[in-house]
Parts: structure tokens; C-alpha cells; sequence
């Protein structure tokens, strides 16, 4: 540990490898615990330190649950999965392994009833300065009950106060807050001892540009082995050792951001549902198939990479090892088919900003209408839709796409009819502008979306009136 007090990273991994030594010792695993939040918090980590928190309250919970039952008291670490999935990790082992009542075993001061509250009480004041006001509100579930139980008036206003408080900067910072920024890294070369060939995924502050990381461990293992020991890899295409130098050290990052399936964002609503409880990630290389990275649109493919990694972030580390990895290629109408969809999005999100913001449309609508770049979405559609597909397999994606450009150039009819609500009169030549830019790329749009394909026969089945009993098959025109 004194060898990397300048690694913030291997630090804290070193800890977290003590503290998980002492998984049948859950003094001395406390005592680590806290230890990592201690120096969470003279980072400024505070997510990390409040995790660090919620699992010594978990602990404490766990071996509490076995001495004695009271209601009122959480049951174990599983009372903590809305605040961490993670927290599962501090489940007690079997009785006969450790036991709660051998001497010295769970004798600490934390290991009562308000050694817990106050876990809890540190662990709501760090989600806190982390900004994480929703994980407040969880945790102050946990503890509700107990101040109940104990008709404690008193404590149960300050809560039902700091409750209050939590939930007003929600609404008032919506839009506002920034949690992190997330990087893939992957460490090459014999000089890294252990870390070689293994990559994780790190959280950086919010806003942390890709330059910065770079700088910050090109820097920190330069000093280490020798500035012209150390390179980092430019790219994120897949690294094949055997053609990097055997005798230096090679750091290759990439930004990351947070992938859910269609089935996850129904419940990741909220800017805070969709930055916390973080396991996958993705980024992008685009290639074509000649090998250069990119291409005319008709050549340009997308290899989108999903990341797992081992804990959620935040968890009590800010760096997590990746344990699986898959690849998704996207064609190149899947591609244009995704830049028209975001292109589509920005546009909504910005017609129905609240409360509005002009110069966020005007910006928007510049990208998408404006007469140096409207030739970009008229081209996706001259390149993809000017012909019907030859391969049936591909009328899906050529219809997919043509609803994209129908969706686009109603977003775009809105977003002018909102920023002419908005307009001074000093901007009014401005929005005829854009106005006229739009009827241009609508016009030169409308016969390449309207051209459908075929119609298609699909069988369907006809159910009659009488139970149990079908008419029989009949043919239904599919209007692609």
C-alpha cells in the first residue's frame, strides 16, 4: 500500500482486497470498509464512500439479524438492494463457520442498533454530496422504521426534513446533474505485474474529456517505468499483443457509455435511473469492409461493443474489472437508420425542453434544416431508399427507414413551429430561413419516403364467433 499511494486505483484495490480477506471476520472487514470511505472521501468520491457505508450497515445488518429479532430492523444485507445490488456480497457466512456469539466476534461498537443508524445516518449525508438524492430517500427508508419503533419524534422530523430537502433539488436541479464519466482501460505489457492483459472500466469525475484520462495514466506510469517506456493506444480496435513491443507498457482507453436493453429503459426513466446501477456499457468502431475506418455510406458499417462488468457501479472501488464482452456489426442502413433515430431525438428533446431553450433548439434545428447540412440527411435517403432492396431480407430495414425520415420531418415542422413562439423580431429572417431550408429538404425528401415497397400477402387466421372454431385461412394485405 505505500509503494502506490500516488495510484488512487491500486490503492483502493489493495484495500478491497484486504476487506475481502476478512469475509469471515466481519470486524476486521468493517474496519476496511471504512478505511476505502475514508479515502473515498478525501477524493471526493462521494458515491463511492456512501457505497462503502451502505455496506457496513449491510454487514452490521446481516450479523444484527442473527442475534436477535426485532421487527423493525432491516432483514440482513437483501433490505439494502434498492440502494446497491452490489450490497449482496455482505450475506453472513453459514453459523458454523462464524458465529456472532464467539468472543470477540461482532463485539465492535458498530455491531449494536445505533452503530447501524449512524451508518446509515454518514451514508445518507455522502449520497447526498454526491448529488444522488433518490439513493438519500432509500436509505432513510432503512431508517425511518427504526425511529418509528423507538417514537423518536425528534430524529424523524430531522429526516422527514432532509427528505423534504432532497426531493426539492431534484426537481429544481433536473437537468442539472452530472454523476460521472466512464472509460474503458486495458493495461498491455509485462511492466503491469498483475494488471497485464486485464481491462476494466473506470469512473471518472463528471465531464472528464478523453484527453484528460490519457494524460493523467500516460503521466502516472511514465514516472513509473520511463516516459518513453509507456504508449497509449490511439484506437479501440482489438489489441493483438503479439504486435506490440515486448519491452514496453501500453494503455489503451476508451469513453464508454451506459447500454440498456429495450426492456430496461420502461423502469430507467429518470437522468438518475439511467446513471446508477450501471453494469454494461458500449462504445463504437466504425470499419468498413476494406479495412479503412470509414467510408461513403453505402460501405460504412458500425461494430458496437457491450461491456459487462463484475459489480455496478457506483460500487465501493471506481474501477471495475470487465468479465464479458460481445460485439453487434451493424450494417450501413442500420447505421444511417441510428443517426436518423438520435437526429430525431435531439430534435424532440429540444422542441419539448422545459423550460424552453432557444438557443438549444436553434442549435438543433441549424443541424438538422440548415443549408450546410441538410444535404447529410438527403443523402442517407438518395443512398438507401432511392431504390427498392433487391434482398426481401432487407425490406424491413429499408421501411425502418423511411419512417425515420417521416418521424424526422414532423420533428423538424415542430421544432420551427416552437422556436417561432420564441423568436424576437430581430430573428424573424432568421426562422423564414429555416423555414425555407426545411420546405427544400422536405420537398426533395417526400418522393424517396413515399415510394413503398410491394405490397406483401401475409396469412392470418380468422377467428369465428363460435368458440374453438376458425374460419378458414384467409389472405391479408400487409401495407409496408
Amino acid at each position: 500500500m505505500k509503494e502506490h499511494q500516488e495510484d488512487p486505483e491500486m490503492l483502493i484495490d489493495l484495500m478491497y482486497r484486504i476487506a475481502k480477506g476478512y469475509q469471515t471476520s466481519p470486524d476486521l472487514r468493517l474496519t476496511w470498509l471504512q478505511n476505502m470511505a475514508g479515502k473515498h472521501s478525501e477524493r471526493n468520491n462521494h458515491a463511492e464512500a456512501a457505497q462503502c457505508l451502505v455496506h457496513s450497515a449491510a454487514l452490521v445488518a446481516e450479523y444484527l439479524s442473527m442475534l436477535e429479532d426485532r421487527k423493525y430492523l432491516p432483514v440482513g444485507c437483501v433490505t439494502f438492494q434498492n440502494i446497491s445490488s452490489n450490497v449482496l456480497e455482505e450475506s453472513a457466512v453459514s453459523d458454523d463457520v462464524v458465529s456472532p456469539d464467539e468472543e470477540g466476534i461482532c463485539s465492535g461498537k458498530y455491531f449494536t442498533e445505533i452503530g447501524l443508524v449512524g451508518l446509515l445516518e454518514q451514508a445518507a449525508a455522502s449520497f447526498s454530496m454526491a448529488g444522488m438524492y433518490e439513493a438519500v430517500n432509500e436509505v432513510y427508508k432503512v431508517l425511518i422504521p427504526i425511529h418509528e419503533a423507538n417514537r423518536d419524534a425528534k430524529k424523524l422530523a430531522t429526516i422527514h426534513g432532509k427528505l423534504q430537502e432532497a426531493f426539492g433539488k431534484i426537481v429544481h436541479q433536473d437537468g442539472k446533474r452530472m454523476f460521472g464519466t466512464y472509460f474503458r482501460v486495458g493495461f498491455y505489457g509485462s511492466k503491469f505485474g498483475d494488471l497485464d492483459e486485464q481491462e476494466f472500466v473506470y469512473k471518472e469525475p463528471a465531464i472528464t474529456k478523453l484527453a484528460e484520462i490519457s494524460h493523467r495514466l500516460e503521466g502516472f506510469y511514465g514516472e513509473r517505468f520511463g516516459e518513453d517506456q509507456v504508449e497509449v493506444i490511439k484506437d479501440s480496435n482489438p489489441v493483438d499483443k503479439c504486435k506490440l513491443d515486448p519491452n514496453k507498457a501500453f494503455v489503451q482507453i476508451t469513453y464508454v457509455e451506459p447500454y440498456f436493453d429495450t426492456y430496461e429503459m420502461k423502469d430507467r426513466i429518470t437522468y438518475f435511473d439511467k446513471n446508477y446501477n450501471l453494469r454494461r456499457f458500449v462504445y463504437c468502431t466504425p470499419f468498413t469492409l476494406d479495412g479503412r475506418a470509414h467510408g461513403d455510406l453505402h460501405e460504412q458499417y458500425k461494430r458496437k461493443t457491450i461491456l459487462t462488468t463484475s459489480h455496478a457501479f457506483p460500487y465501493i472501488k471506481t474501477r471495475i474489472n470487465i468479465i464479458h464482452k460481445e460485439e453487434i456489426i451493424s450494417t450501413p442502413i442500420e447505421v444511417a437508420i441510428e443517426d436518423m433515430q438520435k437526429k430525431t431525438q435531439e430534435l424532440a428533446f429540444a422542441t419539448h425542453q422545459d423550460p424552453a431553450d432557444a438557443k438549444m433548439l436553434q442549435m438543433v434545428l441549424q443541424g438538422s434544416v440548415g443549408t450546410t447540412v441538410n444535404q447529410g440527411p438527403l443523402e442517407v435517403a438518395q443512398v438507401f431508399l432511392s431504390e427498392i432492396p433487391s434482398d426481401p431480407k432487407m425490406y424491413r430495414h429499408h421501411n425502418k427507414l423511411r419512417l425515420c425520415f417521416k418521424d424526422f420531418t414532423k420533428r423538424c415542422e415542430d421544432a420551427l413551429r416552437k422556436n417561432k413562439s420564441l423568436i424576437g423580431p430581430d430573428q424573424k429572417e432568421y426562422q423564414r430561413e429555416l423555414e425555407r431550408n426545411y420546405h427544400r429538404l422536405k420537398e426533395a425528401l417526400q418522393p424517396l419516403i413515399n415510394r413503398k415497397i410491394p405490397q406483401l400477402y401475409k396469412p392470418v387466421l380468422q377467428v369465428n364467433s363460435h368458440r374453438d372454431s376458425f374460419s378458414r385461412m384467409s389472405l391479408r394485405k400487409l401495407d409496408i
